[in-house]
């Protein structure tokens, strides 16, 4: 049932960990926060949904946590950007948000045989997303 990427995944146990709720081994794991968002993440204030289960948030509580705080905006950037912030993207727009990705805060596997998942991706957010920008252009339109 597992994809060929999910399948190394489990071979190498890149996200292998002895429960979700078990976290365990996580903080310095290389998996963990980056050290200069940890003050972001841990303020108190921000909510970090339970993790999914394969590409998209339809098996986590991400749009209910969305939906409770009245977000209709999303920011988006993260891991596997042809896989996991790819699905998110076309999730959300579906479950009606607004969804802009940050390009250079979004990372791609790239394999010699199945290609550039980064670039695939970035050819599909050009279809599909509100917005393609960089982490300046966002930051500016932040102030």
């Amino acid at each position: 049932m597992d994809g060929p990427l999910e399948t190394s995944e489990l071979e190498t146990h890149t996200f292998a960990r002895a429960g979700q709720l078990d976290l365990t081994g996580f903080r310095n794991s290389g998996a963990d926060w980056l050290d200069r968002f940890k003050p972001y993440i841990e303020d108190g204030r921000t909510v970090v949904a339970s993790p999914h289960k394969v590409f998209g948030p339809e098996t986590n509580d991400l749009v209910l946590q969305l939906r409770k705080r009245g977000m209709q905006r999303i920011i988006l950037g993260g891991m596997l950007a042809n896989m996991c912030v790819e699905s998110h993207m076309r999730h959300l727009i579906e479950e009606g948000f607004e969804v802009a990705v940050v390009r250079d805060a979004t990372a791609g596997p790239r394999h010699s045989v199945w290609g550039d998942g980064y670039q695939a991706a970035i050819i599909n957010y050009r279809f599909f997303a509100h917005a393609l920008l960089s982490t300046d252009e966002v930051l500016d339109g932040m102030r």
